[in-house]
């Protein structure tokens, strides 16, 4: 199953790009600067450099470009055109071609040279750019195009998506607030989530960078509301008792990231058990919440995952909601990848809960592979939402008629007034697809998971170290007579040599001290016989290293730390 194209022809999807370079006709710049590209197989790349002594443009006596030429735009629009549709179809090849090449290759260290060089003072045509684009960029990318790409969380992207992209660069929109399409276009994809989650239509969302930032701005909303001090006007000095939180030993970084921000420090962060399965232990939050009470400190919020990041588990949301709803703490659902599965048959129900939170931060660029970034977050409180962000000058006014209108600003629901048109690429993506494929797609991916699971424990070379919950598998090769700290050291270099053999990338993680092979599917390229590929090579490489052991007398070199790195 591929969700590469919404269409069949490709060709459709470059024809919006010569509608934009038809409507503009002005002057051609180019500079002195060259690049010279070879096409060597080992990629190194000569690079020279020609300028004039550095005079200010606009000092220089009869400079072309400041005397006859005061803009960026091109003087050839249909040579730009030409070159946009050879860059269109690089990367259509690139992306039809994703299987064909490795995962993920290293950087030469002559490309990385390249980018130390200082700033050019004057520039270089974009065909001449284009084809250093081509050999010295597009194939060094993190490689989570690839359908045998299984590290961490990331989605795989999607051509829709990406059209989406160039095409809200050429718009070029501020969406940080006014009456314009931007503004209109992410509304509709925050009502569209609403509706996913079963939010109440009065509640308030924004488009965000990922779930890291989403999770910043809901917790601050959390705090400003259940704090019993004005923290906006006087700061945390002003708090009679000092506020803590809740979240699972499981839970993402971000949620302590988030308490060292809000001035709440790591240490308000209470850390709860997990149960057999890595689910919050809700007997223990409760015992938590009534010690912390007793030592005259304030619960303000309870941070429940939707999918944690080392196994894909799911807390008890349901049992969380009650006891947030019982104890006035705010509840808040880091749904980063997992909670989308809430559109499948499947998953549907035990999600579902997700509705009763206060807040969800989730991820688009995850299982509904927008490309990145694109997150969300989704407040049922719009009045405390706003009043936390809201700081309108006198010169952001707004005005009853004309471009200074269409209030409510998303500037006043985040951090940021500058924002980009985030809300294009999900709306192409979503209106191309239709979230039904999704739904096909996340179930399938969840399925995969499974069938690598049995392949495991059908295999006496290989552990399984968790359950499969959603769509990741957490295992190890294991070799008798080894010691713990030997095998975490073999796994760690199986993962290394399948990233830079180009087979596959998985990445590694700690279950129970253990290091642990981990893959997560989120990629809609994937099919079985690629994690045919996956288990094969682990145990190839695994025995090539248990032999180099045993016939040489090579010790295992440890690996983890530099992966961790």
């Amino acid at each position: 199953m591929r969700a590469d194209y919404p269409t069949s022809n490709p060709q459709q999807i470059c024809e919006p790009i010569q509608a934009f370079a038809n409507q503009f006709s002005v002057r051609h710049i180019t500079g002195r600067r060259k690049i010279l590209v070879s096409g060597t197989s080992s990629y190194t790349h000569a690079f020279e450099t020609t300028q004039q002594h550095r005079i200010p443009a606009c000092r220089a006596s009869g400079n072309p470009i400041m005397t006859q030429n005061r803009t960026l735009d091109p003087e050839d629009w249909d040579e730009i055109g030409h070159t946009f549709h050879r860059a269109v179809d690089q990367c259509l090849d690139f992306m039809r071609g994703a299987r064909d090449r490795p995962v993920w290759k290293p950087v030469p260290e002559t490309i990385k040279a390249r980018f130390l060089e200082a700033a050019p003072d004057k520039g270089t045509p974009l065909d001449e750019l284009l084809p250093f684009f081509q050999e010295a960029i597009l194939p060094y990318g993190t490689g989570n195009t690839h359908p045998r790409f299984f590290g961490w969380v990331h989605g795989s992207g999607n051509v829709a998506g990406a059209l989406g992209e160039m095409l809200a660069a050429f718009m070029n929109c501020n969406a940080g607030g006014r009456d314009h399409i931007a503004v209109y276009v992410e509304r509709q994809v925050i009502d569209w989530c609403k509706e996913i989650f079963s939010f109440p239509a009065s509640s308030s969302g924004i488009l965000t960078s990922g779930t890291s930032m989403g999770t910043l701005i809901a917790l601050t909303v959390a705090r400003n509301a259940k704090a019993k001090a004005d923290i906006q006007q006087v700061g945390l000095v002003g708090l009679p008792k000092r506020l803590v939180g809740y979240t699972s030993s499981e839970a993402h970084s971000c949620v302590a990231k988030t308490f060292e921000m809000l001035g709440l420090g790591r240490e308000a962060l209470r850390l709860v058990p997990v149960d057999a399965n890595y689910c919050m232990d809700v007997g223990r939050l409760a015992q938590m919440i009534a010690a912390d009470r007793a030592d005259g400190l304030e619960p303000i919020a309870a941070i429940a995952s939707a999918g944690t990041v080392n196994t894909g588990a799911i807390d008890d949301l349901d049992a969380i909601a009650d006891l947030c709803r019982e104890q006035d703490l705010w509840m808040h659902v880091d749904a980063a990848f997992g909670g989308l599965a809430i559109i499948t048959p499947e998953f549907r129900e035990r999600l579902e809960p997700i509705s009763r939170a206060d807040s969800v931060a989730f991820d688009f660029h995850k299982w509904l592979h927008v490309p990145y970034d694109a997150g969300c977050v989704l407040l049922k409180d719009e009045e405390a939402h706003r009043n936390s962000f809201s700081a309108r000058r006198e010169y952001l006014m707004t005005l009853q008629r004309g471009l200074a209108g269409g209030d409510p600003w998303y500037c006043e629901y985040g951090p940021e007034l500058s924002r980009g048109f985030r809300a294009l690429k999900i709306w192409f993506t979503i209106e191309a697809y239709g979230i039904h494929r999704f739904a096909e797609l996340i179930a399938w991916n969840c399925e995969q998971a499974r069938h690598l699971g049995i392949m495991i424990r059908d295999n006496s070379q290989l552990q399984l170290l968790a359950d499969v919950t959603l769509n990741i598998v957490c295992f190890r090769f294991i070799v008798n007579g080894l010691s713990d700290s030997e095998l975490d050291a073999l796994n760690g270099n199986i993962v290394a040599d399948l990233q830079l053999q180009g087979i596959a990338a998985p990445s590694t993680t700690s279950i129970q001290g253990k290091t642990a092979i981990r893959v997560a599917i989120t990629n809609h390229r994937t099919n079985l016989e690629d994690l045919d590929v996956l288990v094969e090579e682990i145990c190839r490489l695994g025995n090539e290293a248990c032999q180099a052991v045993v016939t040489r007398n090579v010790p295992i070199p440890n690996e983890i730390d530099a992966l961790a790195a």
